[in-house]
C-alpha cells in the first residue's frame, strides 16, 4: 500500500527532529540520581545530625564531604554505565553531550555548595527548594537537546519548588516532597522516555499531569494521614488544669490562651558580648490561642490552632529583618532589633 503524503511528512518531521535532540538520557541515569538524592533527603534528620557533630564547622564539613562522595560515585557509575553503552551501539561522546554534562555537574556543585552555606548563613528551609529547582533546571536543558518529556518535566518541578515556598509547606512536608521528586519522581520518568519521539502538547501535558500527582498524592497523602486518629478527637485542657494535675505521664493536648506570657532564655555566645552566668530572658506574649500535643510531659511538634486540624512538625520561623545601635548622652549605648515570629502550620489538606 502506498504511504500517504501526510504520513511521508510526519516521518520526516520525526527524522528532524531526531537530529535536532541528538543527545540520549540513559534510563538507569534517572534511576541513579532519583534513589541518591531520595535516599540522602530521607535520612537527612538521621545521620550527621547536631547529636552526633555538635561543632557547627565540623558539621557542615561532614555534610560536603558526604554530598560530595555520593555525587562522586553515583556520577562515576553513570559515566561508565553509558560508556558501555555507547561503545555498544558505536557511538561517541558528542560535543553536545559534554557541554551538557558540564552544566550538569556546575548546578550539582552550586546545590553542595549552597547546603555547605547555610550552615553558617541560615536559610536552610529553602534548601529543599533550591535542590529541586537546580533539578528542574538540569533536566530542562537536558530535554532540550535530547528528551521532550524533560522539557516538561523540570519545567514542572522548578514550578513544585517555587510553590512550596509560596504555600509556606513546613519542613517536613518540603523534606517528603523532595525526596518523593527524587526517589519516586526521576525513576518514573525513566519509564516515560520514549526516544525523542515527536509527540501532541496534549499527550506531553497528560504525561506530565500524571507524574505530578504520583510524585506529590504520596507525600501530601503522609502528611495527612501521619498523625494518629487519637489526636484528632481529643481534647485540650486548660494550661492551669495541667498544672494541677501534677503528672505528665500519657498523651495531652494543652492549650494556651491569647495574653499566655512565655519567657524565652537565650544563651549568649560569641566574641563580642560576655556570657552572663545566667541566660538572657525575653518575655513573649501569645497573640493567638494555640493548642499544643504532650506525650510523657514532652512536646512532639504537633500544634493546631483552636478549631483547625491539628498538623505535625509546624515551624515558628524567627526573622530579624534590621538591626541597629545608638548611642546618646542620655541612655548612653543602645541596641535595637526587629523580631518577627511566625506560625507555619502545614498546608497539607
Amino acid at each position: 500500500m502506498p504511504t500517504s503524503a501526510s504520513q511521508q511528512l510526519n516521518a520526516i518531521a520525526s527524522m528532524m527532529a531526531s537530529g535536532q535532540r541528538n543527545l540520549r538520557m540513559e534510563r538507569w541515569s534517572l534511576i541513579l540520581w532519583g534513589l541518591a538524592g531520595g535516599l540522602l533527603f530521607l535520612f537527612s534528620e538521621l545521620i550527621l545530625t547536631p547529636a552526633q557533630l555538635p561543632d557547627l564547622h565540623q558539621r557542615a564539613l561532614a555534610w560536603l564531604l558526604l554530598i560530595a562522595f555520593v555525587l562522586g560515585a553515583v556520577g562515576t557509575a553513570d559515566w561508565h554505565l553509558t560508556q558501555r553503552a555507547k561503545q555498544a551501539r558505536d557511538e561517541v561522546w558528542s560535543f553536545i553531550h559534554r557541554q551538557v554534562l558540564k552544566v550538569l555537574w556546575l548546578l550539582m556543585g552550586i546545590g553542595a555548595l549552597l547546603t555547605f552555606a547555610v550552615f553558617f548563613y541560615g536559610g536552610g528551609y529553602m534548601l529543599y527548594t533550591a535542590w529541586l529547582v537546580l533539578l528542574g533546571t538540569g533536566l530542562y536543558v537536558h530535554g532540550l537537546f535530547s528528551e521532550e518529556m524533560l522539557e516538561w518535566a523540570g519545567a514542572l518541578i522548578i514550578l513544585i519548588g517555587i510553590a512550596m515556598l509560596a504555600t509556606q509547606q513546613n519542613a517536613e512536608n518540603l523534606k517528603n516532597i523532595a525526596t518523593s521528586v527524587f526517589g519516586i519522581g526521576l525513576p518514573a520518568l525513566a519509564l516515560m522516555l520514549d526516544h525523542g519521539r515527536v509527540r501532541s502538547k496534549a499527550y506531553r501535558a497528560m504525561q506530565t499531569l500524571g507524574w505530578a500527582c504520583l510524585v506529590l498524592a504520596i507525600p501530601l497523602a503522609a502528611a495527612r494521614w501521619s498523625l494518629p486518629d487519637h489526636m484528632m478527637q481529643s481534647p485540650a485542657i486548660s494550661l492551669q488544669e495541667y498544672q494541677r494535675l501534677g503528672s505528665t505521664a500519657g498523651t495531652q493536648a494543652i492549650s494556651l490562651p491569647a495574653g499566655t506570657a512565655i519567657p524565652v532564655h537565650m544563651e549568649i555566645t560569641g566574641d563580642l558580648f560576655e556570657a552572663g552566668a545566667a541566660p538572657l530572658l525575653l518575655p513573649l506574649v501569645l497573640k493567638q490561642p494555640m493548642e499544643l500535643w504532650m506525650v510523657d510531659g514532652k512536646l512532639t511538634g504537633n500544634a493546631r490552632q483552636p478549631g483547625s486540624p491539628w498538623t505535625k512538625g509546624p515551624e515558628t520561623r524567627i526573622n530579624i529583618p534590621w538591626v541597629k545601635g545608638e548611642i546618646s548622652p542620655q541612655a548612653g549605648p543602645l541596641l535595637k532589633a526587629s523580631l518577627v515570629v511566625q506560625f507555619l502550620p502545614s498546608t497539607a489538606p
